[in-house]
């Protein structure tokens, strides 16, 4: 959210007497790193996990971390409890799937018994589609494409990314877990604010897995092996999740060009933020990535908490890719040297809060 940080609290990540430096970018530092920062939170949650569950409304700007965080939570809590629904990537494979009989047939039956609109079923998918221009795709329709995802996660708490998406969305999330019947769990908003300097860089090297569609950036979070094509002259990334076999990850179509590309998602998504933190009666999350530079001195994170700027390195004699880290400074939206976290910490930020709002 651009303008002032202070409702966005800054979470001392830090821990007295814990010296020890994780390696965030290793699967296994990061469960020590977890039980480490936030081992007590961690132990509450499973409880609560055990017979309970949670709809989240993940607000932030496009590349704000909101995938990345979902993946962290549900490598702690495994993904039998943690699910994760992103709108804009299930809208489109309802499209890419809809042309298909069978699917087409799927769909539309559970849409009968669960779709409630003003205009009818083969109207909305026309739109959906893009037959009809005219006809914009519905709320209502949304809602039902989201349900019929939920019930296909089962009993799980749903990160869901991408509702609400405009201003007249956000009133059918008040009332969403009961449109859906998505039993008397809580429903929370998280909010996540990153500074636009920082949002620019993480864009435009952001890459995902082809397979599992892990994100990761090419210069703010990196897996642990990268390899150099010598027809691009760049350097790409390897997915860690052994199911890969080390797929190449690949950027997002659009991204290069940086966040000039969704200005008016942006500014959307800044009123989108300041309206839902105006609201009553429902628990808000507020996730804040860029901390005082000073932040390491004054004990609040431990340095290797702070994202480093990657830079890579090709040896043509041995064909291997080294990585190493220089510092990385960015501008907060008020112009302030600030540091920008690295995912880890921020979803102890959020394990923490999480605690607090569920009253464990």
């Amino acid at each position: 959210m651009k303008g002032p940080l202070t409702h966005f609290p800054v979470t001392q990540t830090k821990v007295p007497n814990l010296d020890k430096k994780f390696d965030l970018n290793d699967p296994k530092d990061r469960k020590e790193y977890f039980g480490a920062k936030a081992g007590e939170e961690i132990k509450k949650l499973k409880k609560y996990f055990a017979s309970n569950t949670f709809v989240a409304y993940l607000l932030g700007k496009k590349n704000s971390g909101k995938g990345t965080y979902t993946k962290l939570m549900a490598e702690i809590f495994g993904a039998d409890k943690i699910g994760h629904i992103s709108v804009g990537d299930l809208v489109r494979e309802t499209h890419k799937i809809i042309e298909n009989p069978e699917e087409r047939k799927k769909i539309v039956g559970y849409l009968e018994k669960n779709y409630r609109g003003y205009i009818s079923i083969d109207d909305a998918i026309d739109a959906l589609v893009g037959k009809n221009q005219k006809v914009l795709l519905p709320t209502e329709f949304i809602l039902a494409l989201i349900k019929r995802e939920i019930d296909k996660l089962g009993r799980k708490a749903v990160f869901l990314d991408g509702f609400p998406r405009d201003l007249d969305q956000i009133q059918y999330s008040l009332y969403f877990r009961d449109l859906i019947d998505y039993r008397s769990d809580p429903d929370i908003f998280v909010a996540i604010n990153i500074p636009e300097s920082a949002l620019d860089e993480r864009m435009r090297n952001r890459v995902v897995c082809p397979k599992c569609q892990a994100p990761r950036n090419l210069t703010t979070f990196p897996t642990k092996e990268a390899g150099y094509d010598e027809e691009t002259k760049r350097f790409f990334l390897k997915c860690d999740n052994p199911a890969c076999e080390g797929a190449r990850m690949v950027g997002k179509e659009g991204d290069s060009a940086g966040i000039e590309s969704i200005r008016e998602r942006l500014e959307l998504d800044d009123k989108l933020i300041k309206k839902v933190m105006s609201l009553h009666g429902i628990p808000k999350i507020l996730l804040r990535n860029a901390i005082p530079a000073d932040s390491i001195k004054d004990g609040v994170v431990d340095d290797y908490e702070v994202t480093p700027k990657y830079v890579f390195k090709y040896d043509e004699k041995t064909d291997k890719v080294t990585i190493g880290e220089e510092p990385w400074i960015v501008k907060d939206d008020e112009g302030n040297d600030s540091f920008s976290l690295l995912a880890p910490p921020v979803v102890v930020g959020l394990l923490k809060q999480l605690v607090k709002v569920l009253e464990l």
